[in-house]
């Protein structure tokens, strides 16, 4: 298994709290192995086997438990006396009226309850709805750049990069060893999974083929400023009509089942959030190669995405920033105020260089500002703009 460092610590952050922790992601991030790994790390405290109930909805063997009162019966049934208590109820959305048997359980004082979910019918909203006020979301993606090399130690860091964006950063791509045709259907199966199941089916879509090109339209515009009329006209000029509202549902929908990330637009002078214009960014660069095939990527906006990527793990909430008429490619807000990045593939000629750093040199504040590119240089202030190279920053 992957170790998943930092994940893990906010598990043992909120261990015993009265909380109901819940960890959501794309399917196949991870989630069933960072609730083992959680538990090995119980084991080695003073927390015995029998405290710990685990079970997986989507193994059949629990299938006699999808009913919220015999899943509550089965748990209870089972609670060492006495003693703390750590319940793991994987992918819970599949038992029906499952927040009564979570409610059942969390108002008991020597439970302590842990919860995952993948599918789109249980978006952060839902989860609010069901569990008010009562629980803590953990939201986790596919690995780090961090965490992928973590298993590759000994290749260099640009090449490890490159094998990152093909080879995917799904954890179970690792067990293939690099075979393209085999890491290609496993994430054919990932997308038919999502597209079928958390979009299709719960969305009662009827037109998969023009969902399918809405989902090869994002993935070729990652990183592009991008509008409902601006995907709904190139679809016209292709001879393909599909209505904006159409349009709007699928992306909520492929928003949902955490395939695609949303970032709005900050104006930084106003100091607002505007209503026009998105970009979104793809939780995975390997399904970009799955989905276009050998199309070839602007590697400047799939840098781009892999950094989107990255501060949403470490913790930001992050925008795509307006000054003027110039565009900053994140406005990254966090526990301790903001701070701003420009993202670029190289910027070894001085009209790229300048390019780059004048939408930072043109924000008056002084947070921390930052040019990210894989030039490899050492760490260079421009008038307070620190250039880092991409792949120092990603280990850091």
């Amino acid at each position: 298994m992957i170790n998943r460092p930092e994940y893990l610590q906010k598990l043992i952050g909120f261990k015993d709290k009265q909380l109901i922790k819940i960890v959501t992601g794309v399917r196949r991030c991870g989630k069933s192995t960072l609730f083992e790994l959680y538990q090995a790390e119980l084991l080695k405290t003073t927390v015995k086997p029998e405290q710990i109930q685990s079970i997986n909805f989507e193994d059949p063997a629990y299938r006699d438990l999808l009913n919220w009162e015999k899943l509550y019966d089965y748990i209870n049934a089972r609670l060492v006396k006495n003693k703390k208590n750590y319940i793991f109820l994987d992918e819970i959305q599949s038992v029906t009226d499952f927040q009564r048997a979570a409610d059942g359980l969390f108002i008991k004082k020597n439970v302590d309850l842990y919860l995952t979910g993948s599918n789109s019918k249980m978006q952060s909203g839902q989860w609010a709805t069901l569990l008010s006020g009562r629980y803590v979301e953990i939201h986790l993606l596919p690995l780090s750049f961090k965490e992928y090399v973590s298993k590759k130690p000994n290749i260099g860091a640009a090449e490890n990069f490159q094998r990152y964006l093909e080879e995917s950063s799904f954890p179970y791509a690792l067990q293939l060893d690099g075979d393209k045709k085999q890491i290609r259907d496993y994430l054919g199966g990932i997308y038919n999974t999502i597209v079928l199941k958390d979009v299709v089916e719960n969305k009662k879509i009827r037109d998969v083929s023009r969902l399918e090109m809405v989902a090869r339209f994002m993935a070729d515009n990652i990183g592009n400023l991008t509008s409902i009329k601006k995907i709904s006209d190139t679809m016209i000029s292709d001879g393909v009509k599909i209505l904006p509202l159409t349009i709007e549902s699928y992306l909520d929908a492929f928003h949902d089942s955490y395939i695609l990330y949303r970032a709005g637009r900050y104006d930084v002078k106003g100091k607002k959030i505007l209503q026009t214009l998105d970009k979104y960014y793809l939780v995975d660069i390997g399904l970009r190669y799955y989905l276009l095939g050998g199309k070839k990527a602007d590697s400047g906006r799939i840098l781009e995405n892999i950094v989107f990527l990255e501060l949403l793990r470490r913790g930001y909430h992050v925008y795509v920033g307006k000054v003027g008429d110039k565009e900053i490619d994140f406005v990254a807000e966090g526990m301790n105020g903001i701070e701003y990045f420009q993202v670029a593939d190289t910027v070894m000629e001085e009209s790229t260089l300048a390019r780059e750093l004048a939408p930072l040199d043109s924000i008056r504040d002084h947070n921390p500002k930052f040019l990210l590119t894989r030039d490899f240089k050492p760490h260079t202030s421009h008038n307070g703009i620190h250039q880092l190279n991409v792949f120092e920053w990603l280990l850091g």
